[in-house]
This record gives structure tokens, sequence and C-alpha cells, in this order.
């Protein structure tokens, strides 16, 4: 064909081919990018105990419509030293074969410590595991606040996100987005969050959120509160009303993650006893039915 004749062609297409839109001409909705993603730990027994293996687990999601997996570092041996890159290689190809991407990793820090030095420490173990998810292709490493009781929450805060934004920078560097988790453990509340999340001005921090963990109030008002500094989720069975322990409506959750803007992998998190062969699975269906 010549130029001429294709680009009249191509003018010809109708608008429908570059602007979907529905049949009364209004802009078709956007349809959803949510994956469904496994975070490790509800396979932490067999995974400590030796009875399962991260490529058994792998294995195990290819088998089912998760579409990820969230690997938290522990679970790989010789942590908290990163493995070597022929371990590393070995569970990215696996995953790769089994179709399934690799959408995070993370590590057990304590920034809230006094002691600058063991700070310093875990400063170093996130960079260094911040290459290891690099070298994964794992886009958000997970990190952890800490632990301290504190009647002066915006200082210990302070210190913190100042060690927390060195972090910040060198996952900048290797393209590896940090979070942080509300674990109701200096994170409790969603006041918490806004305040932590205001501290940092990078595109490359956000929040992990855990929805099992706003353990006073409400925990779906402060989970939709807190949903657009989201870069990924925690997605657990069971949410705290007021601290009481209930199953999670899962629509109310889905909404919010759909309402705030947030496309992306939803990494789901059993807990409590019974075999996660079971529970896994049958949490799964539930959270594919709420996405609809």
């Amino acid at each position: 064909m010549k130029r001429s004749s294709f680009l009249r062609t191509l003018m010809a297409v109708p608008a429908l081919a570059v602007t979907p839109k529905s049949l009364h001409g209004a802009p078709a909705p956007v349809r959803s990018r949510l994956k469904i993603s496994l975070n490790a730990y509800s396979f932490n027994t067999p995974l400590r105990d030796g009875s399962m293996s991260l490529d058994d687990m792998l294995e195990f999601c290819a088998g089912t419509p998760i579409q990820a997996v969230d690997i938290t570092g522990y679970y790989f041996p010789g942590y908290p030293a990163v493995p070597k890159d022929e371990y590393i290689y070995h569970i990215k190809r696996k995953a790769f074969r089994l179709g399934l991407d690799i959408s995070g990793t993370g590590v057990r820090t304590d920034f809230t410590n006094p002691d600058k030095q063991k700070r310093l420490a875990d400063v170093q173990l996130v960079k260094d595991w911040i290459e290891c998810a690099a070298k994964l292709g794992a886009p958000v490493i997970r990190i952890f606040s800490g632990t301290l009781e504190t009647n002066n929450w915006k200082e210990v805060a302070a210190y913190m996100m100042e060690d927390v934004k060195a972090c910040i920078a060198h996952g900048q560097k290797h393209g590896v987005m940090v979070g942080i988790q509300n674990h109701n453990d200096f994170i409790k509340t969603a006041d918490h969050v806004h305040q932590i999340s205001k501290m940092v001005d990078s595109e490359w921090f956000g929040i992990i959120l855990d929805t099992g963990s706003y353990r006073t109030g409400d925990p779906y008002q402060q989970i939709a509160d807190t949903a657009r500094y989201a870069i990924n989720w925690q997605l657990k069975e069971n949410v705290f009303i007021n601290g009481v322990e209930q199953p999670a409506d899962l629509n109310k959750i889905i909404n919010a993650v759909k309402a705030s803007g947030y496309q992306g992998y939803l990494p789901i998190e059993t807990l409590g006893a019974g075999d996660p062969r079971v529970k896994v699975p049958v949490f799964v269906e539930k959270v594919r039915k709420a996405l609809g």
C-alpha cells in the first residue's frame, strides 16, 4: 500500500480504536489490574520446619489462581545474609517458568531502637536486600518501624524516618520502592500513617497497608483513609473492630483499594491454625469473588 493510501485508511479508523467508548458514547470503564499475590508468611510453619521449600511453595501457587508471590527475606537460606546470586536467580527463573511474578520481599527491622548503631545495621540490612530485590525483579521491599513504646512518638518517628530515608535513596538507585508496614507496632493508627507519610517526599516510598493491623476504632474507615499511601498491601482474613477480631468484609476493603486508584498486587496472608494448603485456596477464592 502506498504511504498516502495508508494514511487515508488510518484516518478512517473509528475513534473507538483509539479511545474505548461504551455503546452510549461514554468512556469505557478502566479495567482493574489488581492481581492476587501470596505473602510467603502464609506458609510460615512448613517453610520454617523444612517440610516445604520455596520451590515447593512456588509450585503450589502455580496450581492456583495466585499470580505472584511475596517472599520475605528470612525464608531464604542464610538470612540475614543475602543468598548467593545462583540461588536468587534460581528462584527468579523458577517463578518465571511457573508464570508467577515476584511482587516483593521484606526484612525485619527496628528503626525505633534508641541505639543508633543498631539502626545503622538495619539500614545496611535493608540496602543489602534492596539489591537482592532488584535481582529478583521485585518492585517493593517491605520494612517495619519497630516496637518501641514511648511517650515521645514524634521524636522517635523523626529519627526513625531519617534512617528510612537512607534506605529510600538506595532503593531509588536500584529501582526498588521501600514500603513501611503498619503492623500494630510503633505504627498503630491511621493518624500514625498520615504523619509518617508526610515526613517523606519521594515517589520511591509508601505504605504496605496491613488490613489486619488497625486494632482500635473502625478499621474500614482507617483503611479507606490511608489507602492513598499504599504501594502494596497485606490482605488478611480478619480485621479488628474496636479491638474485637472478626472476619473481614472483603467487599469493603476491595472497594477502598479501587477507590484509591491503586493498581497492582494484592498480597494475601492467612494466619492462625490450619493447613495453609487448605486455607490459602479458600481465601483466594473469597478475594477473587470480591474483586469481581
